[in-house]
């Protein structure tokens, strides 16, 4: 077994007898890019032009494109990994598939990434044409994928790459539930990324890599679990819970976090930090040092002309998705502010039942829609993916998770506390009823729960969707930011909500009472 030197959570120290042929490498790494492509706001959502120009915007391609060059300067012996899901999020995504991140991620030099649950949301067939079209290995050890042709002949567990010259070993991880959370299809069969990933160092081992990366697109918690119950893996570059890591404001712990002696590091999500870690190894491969930081990519990193002019050309055809018909409307879909924020309107129940639709067979019972996430109304008629986009352009996604009773109850209580300042908090909300008082006080407005036609039990747990801005505290709803069994990362919303129209077209818009607010 190698040995390997115990090291503090932020950073391991050079040891008093190191070897004379130290190595050192930098790993710059991403995670969770979601189809970021243009820049984004501080909420992680579209960033207008003005915003951009005036330096308030982070992240975006060519930004990372410079970031990149920079980081490489700095170093004469660097990688560049990414830990998953940069599919998914924007209108790129849903235009272009995974041919936009194919050919950025060659642009930018990857020298290898792990497949995340979202490479799965249009089956095997998307991810097939993105890796025949990557100049880089994509690798996912925690599945039986031999059933699936697609996959595998391309699709590869681990994988070696030279460096300054020493051997890499890379290995990749996935959602243990990635068949819950996407479409992997029937013939790939995941498993346990504790012996997935001991069983890959194992083999690299054998064949005398001794520095050895796992690419993981698992959380936080899940690559503390992998560094704690394996032997010989060096680094997690971690993804899927978009784990900050760092000593910046809102981190979740230290970069690296060190477990036993395996570096965990993690960059948040959607471009807007490259992570930045410096390792050391001596001659036996043993880790030495650890230390960096996650680079805000923030409006002071200058955006490269030429990739804003290519991401320009590739912006324009999503015109025609804007202008693409996706229902019929029998009446005007009223989404006003006015209405949304006090009271049950059209466009909230339809928010709503269109949530809740999309995840009722995962034993979700509530939706809750903050009224301020609504943003316009939608004529009778046609209805195209721009005017979608309209009601709902902040690219929120959808969130599921479980809390009791009594915090279903505070997180109505919040949304009603500013009803008479036509607050953005006021939830639109579907699987249950209320009713609320505005002339009591606030905290003391609600009555009248309701949970698929039984009073709600405060004790009891209950399944929520919501949006990630919401489960995050948004709006005022901490409730829910420690709630249990958490997934933030499910389909945009305004996906949900067309393919939901979609189904019902011609859509006829409703109230139904669910909604009762006394003295109305």
């Amino acid at each position: 077994m190698i040995t390997r030197i115990l090291a503090s959570s932020c950073a391991l120290a050079l040891s008093a007898g190191a070897a004379m042929a130290d190595y050192s490498l930098t790993i710059l790494h991403t995670n969770d890019f979601h189809a970021r492509f243009e820049p984004i706001s501080k909420y992680d959502s579209t960033c207008s032009a003005e915003d951009n120009t005036a330096g308030d915007c982070f992240g975006g391609t060519a930004r990372l494109v410079t970031a990149v060059a920079e980081a490489r300067a700095r170093s004469n012996n660097s990688i560049l990994v990414d830990g998953g899901d940069q599919f998914q999020g924007t209108l790129f995504y849903t235009f272009y598939k995974g041919a936009m991140a194919a050919e950025f991620m060659n642009l930018l030099g990857y020298d290898g990434m792990t497949v995340g649950n979202h490479e799965f949301d249009d089956g095997p067939e998307v991810l097939r044409g993105f890796m025949d079209s990557v100049e880089f290995p994509v690798l996912m050890s925690n599945a039986d994928f031999s059933g699936e042709a697609l996959l595998s002949d391309k699709l590869l567990k681990s994988t070696v790459i030279e460096r300054g010259g020493e051997k890499i070993g890379l290995i990749g991880l996935t959602p243990h539930d990635t068949d819950e959370l996407a479409s992997p299809g029937p013939n790939v069969i995941f498993t346990d990324p504790v012996d997935a990933v001991q069983g890959e160092v194992d083999k690299l081992t054998a064949e005398g890599v001794n520095k050895i990366i796992v690419l993981s697109h698992s959380g936080y918690s899940v690559d503390q679990r992998v560094a704690a119950e394996t032997t010989g893996v060096d680094v997690i570059v971690g993804g899927h819970s978009n784990t900050l890591l760092g000593d910046m404001d809102k981190a979740e712990g230290p970069y690296p976090t060190m477990v036993n002696n395996t570096a965990i590091v993690s960059a948040y999500a959607y471009g807007k930090f490259l992570g930045e870690l410096n390792v050391t190894f001596d001659d036996d491969g043993n880790l030495t040092e650890a230390s960096g930081q996650p680079i805000l990519i923030n409006g002071e990193v200058a955006e490269d002309a030429a990739v804003v002019a290519r991401i320009g050309e590739l912006a324009a055809p999503l015109e025609e998705v804007r202008n693409r018909v996706v229902a019929e409307t029998a009446e005007e879909i009223v989404g006003v502010r006015e209405d949304c924020r006090a009271r049950e309107c059209a466009m909230g129940s339809l928010i709503a039942d269109a949530m809740l639709s999309r995840v009722a067979d995962q034993g979700i019972q509530i939706a809750i829609q903050n009224g301020g996430g609504i943003r316009a109304s939608i004529d009778a008629g046609p209805v195209t993916m721009g005017e979608v986009l309209t009601v709902l352009p902040f690219q929120n996604t959808l969130s599921t998770f479980q809390v009791t009773g009594d915090f279903v109850i505070a997180a109505l209580e919040n949304g009603v506390s500013q009803w008479e300042e036509g607050a953005g908090r006021f939830p639109q909300v579907a699987g249950m009823s209320f009713t609320v008082d505005p002339s009591k006080p606030a905290g003391d407005r609600v009555s009248d729960v309701m949970v698929g036609g039984a009073p709600i039990d405060v004790s009891a747990t209950y399944g929520v969707v919501s949006n990630n801005y919401v489960r995050n505290g948004g709006d005022g709803y901490g409730m829910f930011v420690n709630a249990a069994n958490v997934y933030d990362f499910g389909p945009d919303l305004a996906d949900v909500l067309a393919e939901y129209l979609a189904a019902q077209s011609p859509f006829t818009p409703y109230t139904d009472g669910r909604i009762t607010v006394v003295g109305e």
